[in-house]
């Protein structure tokens, strides 16, 4: 005598591919979001190199009528300076062609001490998501540079 067992229930072929399906859709979220991270930070590093370049610039910008006459000699900046220094720095240096919406912010300066400060800001578009966001996102860097004289 031979027995046969019979199925009884709902069938469950097919139900991995659901599964699969999910998890496929779940990775490629996830990597268009790290895409998406891993651009915006690299925008912003950048960024903040284009603003140490400018505070560099800035900070070089005094004049030797500028200097301290203590026993220390000191540098001392204007704000109209390191102003005009760092839109000539951005212009040399092609800037805006490599960032969208490339801005001089407020607070770009000078500081007491012979410190210039560079503040800056563009809009980054990152891949995969950019229909999410169409505006983009603002992201702002800071710099500061000061110039130190030493007496030999």
């Amino acid at each position: 005598m031979t027995v046969v067992a019979s199925r009884s229930g709902p069938r469950e072929e097919g139900q991995i591919t659901v599964l699969v399906v999910g998890f496929v859709l779940l990775s490629l979220l996830l990597a268009s979001v790290v895409m998406a991270a891993s651009a915006v930070y690299l925008e912003h590093k950048k960024l903040l190199s284009l603003a140490d370049g400018a505070a560099l610039a800035a900070a070089d910008s005094y004049r030797v009528g500028d200097i301290g006459g203590s026993t220390i000699p000191a540098t001392s900046l204007v704000d109209e300076r390191v102003l005009a220094a760092t839109y000539s720095y951005l212009e040399a240096s092609r800037a805006s062609s490599r960032q969208q919406d490339l801005a001089v912010a407020g607070g770009t300066g000078s500081e007491p001490g012979g410190t210039a400060v560079v503040v800056l800001t563009a809009v980054v578009h990152p891949p995969l998501i950019s229909f999410l966001l169409p505006e983009g996102i603002l992201i702002e860097a800071k710099a500061t540079a000061r110039s130190r004289l030493t007496q030999e």
